[in-house]
């Protein structure tokens, strides 16, 4: 498995953080993640558990499709969603620390295809690279609607 694991503090109450990364995700994923090109919900209503949705992404010119679903939501605590078709796992942890959450954000690949072995390092790091990016995204994102909508 490799894992990448990135953290930021986020000035906002728990509540907003937790509403914009895991209620308004279909909305906002797209927003954070650039390499996401294409996001598809399966599910109807609202972000739950077992929630599905399909995704394209172009990551460094490489195009993959995937398919996924909420496997854990905590309200105001964790929102994870586990690949159904490819062995990932992407996690959000908030912690309160009013007025202000402590983001906590852990994606893991659960297995390397055979041929991508010779490259583990080079995805070492292209995915801890990606981890702090998105948390530096998400607290810009989110500080800034914030700002603009209080």
């Amino acid at each position: 498995m490799i894992a990448a694991k990135a953290d930021v503090l986020i000035f906002q109450k728990v509540e907003p953080v937790y509403r914009f990364v895991a209620l308004e995700f279909v909305a906002n994923y797209p927003r954070w993640s650039a390499e996401v090109v294409d996001l598809k919900p399966l599910s109807t209503g609202p972000v739950r558990l077992g929630y599905q949705a399909r995704q394209v992404r172009v990551d460094q010119g490489h195009k993959t499709e995937s398919t996924f679903e909420v496997a854990e939501l905590e309200p105001l605590k964790r929102v994870s969603f586990k690949g159904m078709t490819a062995p990932y796992r992407s996690l959000y942890e908030f912690e309160n620390l009013s007025p202000s959450t402590h983001l906590t954000f852990t994606f893991e690949l659960e297995q390397l295809e055979l041929r991508m072995r010779p490259f583990e390092k080079l995805i070492r790091m292209a995915l801890q690279d990606g981890a702090k990016r998105t948390v530096r995204k998400l607290k810009l994102l989110i500080e800034k609607e914030m700002l603009d909508n209080g």
